[in-house]
């Protein structure tokens, strides 16, 4: 009787023991630039550095205060300063994350050039499983942008970008621009703090790990 006692007891416990035993998945969010490298400098005088930052702080509160601290997050940068993209890709291979965040901001020539697109790595090739999940996350994460915030979708696209380059082989690693400062209405979207916190939510919500 105590041995049924104690079996049933264990299958109530098994469900509990199993989420407490479960290791979340690790982000790490690279905040572009910084420091004396400001990155670009929008029509309306906001700094890449400064919006790239002021995101990937709100992808870390917004995993605590809505999705109840479901990931590990960490920052490659946590203030205004300037970090080697050497350091952010060892922090990189150092830490192992399940997924690869590097969050820019676009500029061109052309003031109407306007959208959202998302790197990959441009010489490995998707049938690498990091490179196939960065894939995926990256299409997820465009169709979030496009449907809940109304941004135009430039694409997934690749690149030999070093952040990517030396950590694909690691992890899952996109980089991902949110908009052109050099267009009238991006920038001063993006200059807009309410904004910058729905474009976090939107980097956020569709990784799915």
């Amino acid at each position: 009787m105590i041995r049924l006692k104690i079996d049933v007891l264990l299958l109530f416990l098994l469900p509990l023991v199993m989420v407490v035993g479960q290791e979340k998945k690790v982000l790490l969010i690279d905040a572009g630039h910084g420091g004396t490298d400001s990155g670009a400098i929008g029509v309306n005088h906001i700094k890449e550095k400064d919006i790239t930052l002021t995101i990937a702080k709100a992808v870390l509160t917004l995993n605590k205060t809505m999705l109840g601290n479901q990931y590990d997050i960490y920052l490659t940068r946590y203030t205004d300063t300037l970090i080697s993209l050497g350091h952010r890709t060892k922090l990189a291979r150092v830490l192992k994350p399940d997924l690869f965040i590097s969050i820019h901001c676009n500029h061109a020539p052309n003031k109407m050039a306007t959208g959202i697109e998302v790197f990959l790595h441009r010489n490995t090739p998707l049938q690498n499983p990091n490179q196939e999940e960065s894939n995926r996350i990256a299409k997820a994460m465009l169709d979030e942008l496009a449907k809940k915030l109304g941004y135009r979708s430039r694409g997934v696209k690749t690149a030999n970008f070093q952040v990517l380059r030396q950590t694909i082989q690691t992890c899952p690693a996109i980089l991902v621009e949110l908009g052109f400062l050099s267009n009238n209405d991006e920038a001063n979207y993006l200059g807009i703090k309410k904004n910058r916190n729905a474009l976090a939510l939107a980097v956020l919500m569709p990784i799915k790990l």
